[in-house]
C-alpha cells in the first residue's frame, strides 16, 4: 500500500465542527506538515475550536470565503499548497428547507471554485479531498442487511443533500476532464465536543441541563448511526495518507440507533424522566428513515471505530456541561425546527463591494491582509434577507456615542439615539416601546470636563449616571429581553506585585479592580462589579482611546501633544478606529460578560509622541515629567496598567497589535493628509 505525504494542506471550513478535530490532530501528530485553514466563521464556526492549534508553529489561520476565487488562487500559490481538504459547506437539513440558496451558493458554487482553482494551479495540486455525506445516497431500506457502498446510485431527498450530490458531480467530472486527484467521502452522521447545537445530540444536552423538553420530530423511529468526532478525525488521517485518487470512501459504523433512543440516553445521562421531557413535533418535510453505509472498503486501509457509544457519550455531555456558553446565545438552534435565519451570528447582506481576507500567523506577530473582490453570487438569485438590526444608542452628544452613529450609517444598520436620561427609568421604558431595538448601546457617561478631576468636586452628579443611570439601563434592557452593550474602562487597574510595569502580565477579565485613586474610577468599578449581576451585558474596557480625528480634543493624543509635559509609561489603549466597528459585531454574535476593549500589547506616551513627531509634525518637541511631579498639577491620581487582551484576540483574530494598529489607522492616514498641504 502507497504512502501520501503531503507538505502544505490547505484545510476549508476549519473553524467548524468536523474539520476544526481533524486540523487539531494534523497539527499535533505532524508538526512539519504546514497547514493552513480558510475559513469565513459563519455562525456554526468559532476560532475557538482551534485553541489547541493556535501556538503551534505550523498553524496558519485565514478569514476568508472559497467562494472568492482570487482568495483561493492566491492562498494556493503563496502558501504553494498541495493538498485541500474540503470540509466547508453549509450542512443543517433543516436550514436547507428555509434557505435552499444559501446551500446551492456555498456548496456547490464553493467547491466549483476550488476545483477551478485547483485547474488553474496546473499539476501543484497532488490530493484534493472531497467531504461529502451519506445523504446523498437517499434512504437505505428498512430490512436491508447491508449498507450502501460506494458504488451505489446517489438518490437525494432534501435540498441539503442535493447541493452535496451536485459538488460530488463537479469533484469527478474534474478528476476525470483534468485529471485532477481527488479523493471523496462520505460520512454518518457526527458528535463531540464543540458541535453546533443545531444538530441532534448537542442539541438534546444543552435542552437537558436546562430542564427544557427534548422536542422529536414524526415519531423517532428515524433511524441514524453517530460516530465519535475523534474517530471520524483519524478516519480523515487514514484517508490522507492511505487513499487512493479517484475513489470514494464510507466513513460509517454498523451500529445504529433510532431518534427516540438516543433522546433515552440522554435523559438517562442527565437522571430524566423521559416520559416526562421527551416531546413530540411535527416532522420534516422529508425525514429519510435510515442511511446505512458499508464501510469495508476503508476498513482494508486500516481504519476502524474505537469509541464506544457510551463513552462517546459521556465524553460529549461532560464537555459541553464544562463549557455551557462556548456558542453563547444559540436559542434559535434549540426550537424544534431551526432556520439559519434565527442563527446569531449570520449576515446574509452586504455592505459593501469588497471582503477583507485575513491572513494570521501564531508564531510570529507578522499580518498579511489581501483586499479581494466579492466574487460567487448565486446566479442573481438573493438570499432571504436576515432580520434587520436597530440600535438605541444612548450619548448621542458624546464622543464615541456620535462614532457609533457614523458606523451604523457606513453598515446600513438602522439606528436611533435615546432620549430619555438614564436615570428615569420612565424615558428609558418609553424609548425601546417607541424604537423598538434588537440591541441597546450605552455610550453615555460622565468622564469629566475637561478630564476626571472635574469628577471630584461633581461626586453626586457622577453617582447618578456612571453607577444609578447605568444599573437602571441594564435592568429596562434585562426586563425587555435586550442585550446592553456598555462602554466602560480599563481605568480601575494600576500596576502592582502581580501585573509589573513592563512584565506583559496584562489583568484580565477576572480581575478585581485595585485602583480607586479617582472619584471617576471608583464609580465605574463599583458599577462593574454590580453588572456582573445582570446576564444580559456586555461590558467592554475602554482605555485612553485614540481615533484617527487629531483635531478631536478627547482624543489622547490630541490630548498629550498639547501638554506641555508627559509622563512616559507604558498603557493598554483603545484605538477607535478599528475597535468600535468590532463591538458592532460582538452585538451581532450576542457576546456578553466583560471584555478587556483595548489593542493588544502597550505603548507609552513617548513612543506614541515620537510616532507624532515622524508623521505629522518633524519639529514637534515635548517634556517629560516623573509621576511624583504629576501629582502635584492634578487633583486626582491616573491610572497606568496593562491589560490582557487575549479574549478579544481569540474572538477577533484579525485585530491588530497597539502600534500597528496606531500606524494603520492614525498616523498613516493622517500622514498622507498631512503630505497633500491639507492638514
Amino acid at each position: 500500500m502507497t504512502t501520501y505525504t503531503p507538505k502544505s494542506i490547505l484545510i476549508t471550513g476549519a473553524a467548524g465542527f468536523i474539520a476544526s478535530h481533524v486540523a487539531n490532530r494534523l497539527i499535533r501528530n505532524y508538526p512539519d506538515y504546514k497547514i493552513v485553514v480558510l475559513d469565513k466563521l459563519d455562525y456554526c464556526s468559532s476560532l475557538k475550536n482551534l485553541l489547541p492549534s493556535r501556538s503551534s508553529a505550523n498553524f496558519k489561520f485565514v478569514k476568508g470565503d472559497i467562494a472568492s476565487a482570487d482568495l483561493v488562487n492566491f492562498l494556493l500559490i503563496t502558501e504553494e499548497i498541495d493538498t485541500i481538504m474540503h470540509f466547508a459547506a453549509q450542512t443543517h437539513v433543516d436550514n436547507s428547507f428555509g434557505n435552499s440558496f444559501e446551500f446551492t451558493k456555498n456548496n456547490i458554487y464553493g467547491t466549483h471554485v476550488l476545483l477551478e482553482a485547483c485547474k488553474v494551479a496546473s499539476g501543484q495540486i497532488r490530493r484534493f479531498i472531497h467531504v461529502s455525506t451519506d445523504e446523498v445516497y437517499g434512504e437505505t431500506d428498512e430490512d436491508a442487511v447491508v449498507g450502501n457502498h460506494e458504488a451505489s446510485q446517489l438518490l437525494p431527498t432534501n435540498p441539503y443533500s442535493a447541493t452535496k450530490a451536485g459538488a460530488e458531480m463537479l469533484v469527478m467530472a474534474y478528476g476525470r476532464s483534468y485529471g485532477l486527484p481527488v479523493i471523496t467521502t462520505r460520512g454518518n452522521n457526527v458528535y463531540g465536543p464543540n458541535q453546533f447545537p443545531e444538530k441532534l445530540i448537542p442539541k438534546f444536552i444543552l435542552l437537558a441541563m436546562k430542564g427544557q423538553p427534548l422536542p422529536i420530530h414524526g415519531d423517532g423511529a428515524n433511524v441514524r448511526s453517530y460516530l465519535y468526532c475523534e474517530d471520524v478525525a483519524e478516519a480523515f488521517e487514514v484517508i490522507l495518507h492511505r487513499g487512493e485518487v479517484g475513489h470514494v470512501y464510507n466513513i460509517g459504523t454498523k451500529k445504529e440507533r433510532r431518534v427516540i433512543d438516543v433522546a433515552k440516553d440522554i435523559c438517562k445521562l442527565f437522571s430524566l424522566d423521559p416520559e416526562a421531557v421527551i416531546k413530540f413535533v411535527e416532522n420534516r418535510p422529508f425525514n429519510d428513515q435510515r442511511y446505512f453505509l458499508d464501510d469495508q472498503k476503508l476498513t482494508n486501509l486500516g481504519w476502524s471505530e474505537r469509541t464506544l457509544w457510551e463513552e462517546g457519550l459521556k465524553k460529549t455531555m461532560e464537555w459541553y456541561t464544562t463549557n455551557p456558553n462556548w456558542w453563547g446565545d444559540v436559542t434559535g438552534a434549540l426550537v424544534p425546527h431551526p432556520r439559519m435565519l434565527m442563527m446569531p451570528g449570520i449576515d446574509n447582506g452586504s455592505s459593501g463591494s469588497s471582503q477583507q481576507a485575513v491572513i494570521t500567523k501564531s508564531n510570529s506577530q507578522s499580518r498579511m491582509v489581501v483586499r479581494v473582490p466579492k466574487s460567487g453570487s448565486a446566479g442573481g438569485v438573493a438570499s432571504p434577507r436576515k432580520p434587520s438590526l436597530k440600535f438605541l444608542i444612548y450619548g448621542r452628544t458624546g464622543w464615541i456615542g456620535g462614532l457609533l452613529g457614523k458606523i451604523c450609517e457606513k453598515q446600513g444598520i438602522h439606528y436611533e439615539y435615546g432620549k430619555g436620561r438614564l436615570e428615569d427609568r420612565s424615558q428609558l421604558i418609553a424609548d425601546i416601546q417607541n424604537v423598538k431595538p434588537t440591541h441597546v448601546f450605552n455610550a453615555a457617561g460622565v468622564t469629566g470636563r475637561p478630564n476626571v478631576d472635574w469628577c471630584e468636586s461633581h461626586k453626586p452628579e457622577t453617582i447618578r449616571t456612571n453607577v444609578v443611570g447605568t444599573l437602571n439601563l441594564a435592568d429596562v434592557c434585562r426586563e425587555h429581553g435586550l442585550l446592553l452593550m456598555n462602554y466602560a474602562t480599563g481605568c480601575i487597574f494600576e500596576y502592582d506585585a502581580e501585573h509589573q510595569e513592563g512584565s506583559g502580565i496584562g489583568f484580565k477579565e477576572e480581575d478585581k479592580p485595585n485602583f480607586d485613586g479617582s472619584f471617576y474610577s471608583k464609580t465605574k468599578g463599583m458599577v462593574e462589579e454590580l453588572l456582573n449581576e445582570f446576564e444580559n451585558v456586555c461590558t467592554l474596557r475602554v482605555r485612553m482611546p485614540i481615533s484617527s480625528d487629531l483635531n478631536n480634543p478627547r482624543n489622547f493624543i490630541t490630548k498629550i501633544s498639547r501638554y506641555n509635559k508627559v509622563v512616559n509609561i507604558p498603557n493598554s489603549m483603545t484605538i477607535l478606529d478599528e475597535l468600535l466597528p468590532i463591538s458592532v459585531e460582538m452585538a451581532k454574535r450576542n457576546l456578553k460578560g466583560i471584555w478587556n476593549f483595548t489593542n493588544p500589547g502597550v505603548v507609552s506616551h513617548n513612543e506614541i509622541l515620537e510616532m507624532y513627531k515622524n508623521y505629522i509634525d518633524p519639529d514637534f518637541k515635548w517634556n517629560n515629567f516623573t509621576l511624583e511631579e504629576q501629582a502635584k498639577v492634578i487633583i486626582a491620581a491616573r491610572s497606568n496598567n496593562e491589560l490582557d487582551a487575549s479574549k478579544l484576540k481569540t474572538e477577533f483574530p484579525e485585530l491588530l497589535s497597539i502600534k500597528d494598529s496606531l500606524i494603520k489607522y492614525v498616523f498613516e492616514p493622517n500622514k498622507k493628509v498631512h503630505a497633500n498641504g491639507i492638514a
